[in-house]
């Protein structure tokens, strides 16, 4: 296997002032058309900016990699989404209509207590909200970030993403076969960098990150990323937890993103809908096929009378 591609960005951090999950913009087009039509082509406007607003959702889920924060709730809009999230925990993606809504993430025990409470700009796409750094900042500061998650069909590989959120640990490189392939290089603390794989097992070794990607081996994770799935693995935890305000040890959890079967899951519904339409549609041929019926046998009662 030859060494992997490694595409790595630094996440979005969002400061007091507010920012937006991941800048993207939706304009729309107005055509302007003259005479007797204009009734007809303002049902067909309609009936597109129905099918917009239907399509245009975020899918937003929380990961909660802070090691030193207690257990969460996280609302939106002031009603709590997710109660009691505890640390290392990622939820399942929650679908919010696209525009500007309220986030708010305080401790489950403290209401009072809030962490983040911001008004987040939510793009069409899929994002996590990722607690990062550490409430004592002991080693990093304590600081949400956003991540916009490619949950798109990798085809016959998987994809991986490495999120770097263990606050002691220095910037890393993720290789496999003892250091001959390079899957990931030089990922410091809030960054991130995804690569695509054949599927299989692998032995993931974590090493600090040096120049020639040699670095001594400080822990080793065994995964099997499947065909057509994408998952993130997020870096958690501490190197050192006998010297961290918290008592968790480094790890690595890994969490799947999207799987084949969901897209299929999709289309299988749209299909049930189509055949429901179909379905109704032929109730309705048959019904105007009673009524003409009814209309013959009436003409034929007069022509008897």
């Amino acid at each position: 296997m030859s060494q992997g591609h490694t595409r790595r960005r630094a996440l979005t951090l969002i400061g007091a002032t507010g920012a937006g999950l991941v800048a993207a913009s939706f304009s729309g087009t107005s055509d302007e058309h003259g005479g007797d039509d204009d009734d007809h082509d303002d049902d067909d406007h309609d009936d597109y900016d129905d099918h917009d607003e239907e399509a245009e959702v975020a899918e937003v889920r929380a990961a909660h990699l802070s090691p030193d924060a207690p257990n969460v709730d996280v609302s939106v809009e002031g009603d709590t989404v997710l109660e009691d999230v505890p640390f290392r925990a990622v939820s399942e993606y929650l679908e919010l209509p696209v525009g500007a809504a309220n986030v708010a993430i305080s401790a489950a025990e403290d209401p009072d207590t809030v962490v983040f409470d911001e008004e987040l700009e939510l793009a069409e796409g899929a994002f996590t909200i990722a607690a990062l750094g550490e409430l004592s900042e002991e080693n990093q500061p304590f600081a949400p970030a956003v991540l916009e998650d490619d949950v798109s069909d990798p085809g016959e590989d998987a994809r991986v993403r490495l999120v770097h959120a263990s606050p002691d640990a220095p910037a890393v490189d993720v290789t496999v076969g003892d250091g001959e392939t390079v899957l990931f290089e030089d990922v410091a603390f809030g960054e991130a960098g995804a690569v695509e794989v054949p599927p299989g097992d692998y032995c993931l070794e974590i090493r600090p990150a040096t120049e020639c990607n040699d670095g001594d081996v400080v822990a080793t994770f065994e995964v099997s990323p499947e065909a057509g799935n994408v998952y993130s693995a997020f870096a958690v935890g501490y190197l050192d937890p006998d010297a961290a305000p918290a008592d968790e040890p480094f790890d690595l959890e890994v969490v799947l993103d999207a799987a084949p079967d969901d897209e299929e899951d999709e289309m299988d519904e749209e299909d049930y809908d189509e055949e429901d339409d179909y379905d109704d549609h032929d109730e309705e041929h048959e019904d105007e096929d009673d009524y003409d019926d009814h209309d013959e046998e009436h003409e034929d009662e007069d022509d008897d009378y």
